[in-house]
């Protein structure tokens, strides 16, 4: 048998195709040894960006592999085709690949240099317009990517081209089914740009009270108080009405309510609450009143207001305020906590010179 005979063989033309895919992933086990032995004491951007480019070279080595083999090898031309075709496909997946990667490490590192107190408005605006613009274009590279790959396959390519447009059109409906989740999308573009809500805001979405923990492309997670955690539709944020406690400031001002006797004396908890507000570590200096706003028939309401710089804290003034007054009542005027009065009419001797019932049973039993 001759030299071009034995390695004329299909058995043996995959063998050695074979072998190149495997001297590519050498290579990549190498070239990656060489990068971590450079690059183990660094944590910048470059060494994040390498570490999530790893397995995208590694796939990237194979494709180039495989197109240097291809033409010296005597393959079917079926094999060679399909082959072909699917170093092309594989390529355009690189290329969307790395582009997710580049979008994430961008955008995160710039979220991450962004402050999310509460107090920071342009910072907190700033890393949500980036987090919505990056799960958007994470999304749009996906879509873009996917209606490429489809277009080179035959069988496909009329659906490929149309998920090709509508990654481009970023907001055409692609069917019935498709149009929650564009809406979504929609909503997120719109978010970013009118900044309805922002990372770390104070909301109250469905009658629950929590903050903004995460934007993502299609939904919200909301942080409630009590450590739950609730999902919201971006659409709902655009179409429905909810409360923003933090959209303009984070200041905010807390109430109390007492229902007291008509004896409370209310100059002297005007004292009392301005004492304990100026003591609290809560207060913020600028709102401090206490009002009558309702009488009853046995009561008056009386209410407490009192600003605090964000609304944590204002609910921590106010249980620290209702908790001290009501200390202060119990010790100091325990007349002006709510009671009964109940009237009784008629002559004082008639009732006293009433007998008991059972003084006239002993007499009953006497006679």
């Amino acid at each position: 048998m001759t030299y071009s005979e034995l390695f004329s063989t299909e058995a043996v033309q995959l063998a050695l195709l074979a072998l190149a895919v495997i001297f590519a992933l050498s290579v990549h086990r190498l070239v990656w040894r060489i990068v971590l032995r450079f690059m183990s004491g660094h944590d910048g951007l470059i060494w994040r960006t390498a570490r999530r480019l790893q397995r995208p070279f590694r796939l990237v080595l194979v494709i180039l592999a495989v197109g240097i083999a291809l033409p010296l090898l005597e393959l079917p031309g079926l094999w060679e085709q399909r082959l072909e075709h699917a170093a092309r496909a594989l390529l355009i997946v690189f290329v969307g690949w790395s582009a997710l990667i580049f979008t994430d490490v961008l955008t995160g590192r710039a979220i991450s240099r962004t402050s999310l107190e509460e107090e920071d408005y342009g910072a907190r605006t700033t890393a949500t317009q980036l987090n919505v613009l990056q799960k958007v274009s994470k999304i749009m590279i996906i879509l873009l990517t996917a209606g490429v790959v489809l277009s080179t396959f035959e069988g496909v390519r009329s659906f490929g081209l149309s998920l090709f447009a509508s990654a481009g059109a970023a907001g055409l409906v692609l069917g019935f089914a498709a149009r929650p989740v564009l809406a979504n999308l929609i909503a997120g573009i719109q978010i970013a740009l009118t900044q309805p809500i922002r990372l770390n805001d104070v909301v109250i979405v469905e009658g629950e009270w929590g903050w903004i923990e995460e934007i993502r492309a299609t939904y919200v997670v909301i942080r409630i108080w009590d450590l739950r955690r609730m999902v919201v539709p971006l659409a709902h944020f655009i179409e429905k009405p909810f409360q923003n406690w933090t959209r303009e400031s984070s200041q905010i001002i807390g109430g109390t309510n007492w229902h007291l006797d008509y004896t409370a004396p209310v100059p002297e908890m005007r004292k009392k609450l301005r004492e304990i507000c100026e003591q609290s570590e809560y207060f913020d200096g600028k709102v401090c009143v206490l009002q009558v706003i309702d009488t009853a028939q046995d009561t008056i309401e009386i209410r407490a207001l009192m600003s605090a710089r964000n609304s944590p804290r204002a609910w921590e003034l106010r249980c620290e305020v209702r908790e001290k007054m009501i200390d202060w009542l119990q010790r100091a005027h325990p007349h002006a906590l709510p009671r009964r009065r109940a009237e009784v009419t008629g002559p004082v001797e008639t009732r006293m010179a009433r007998p008991a019932p059972a003084a006239n049973e002993a007499r009953a039993k006497s006679a």
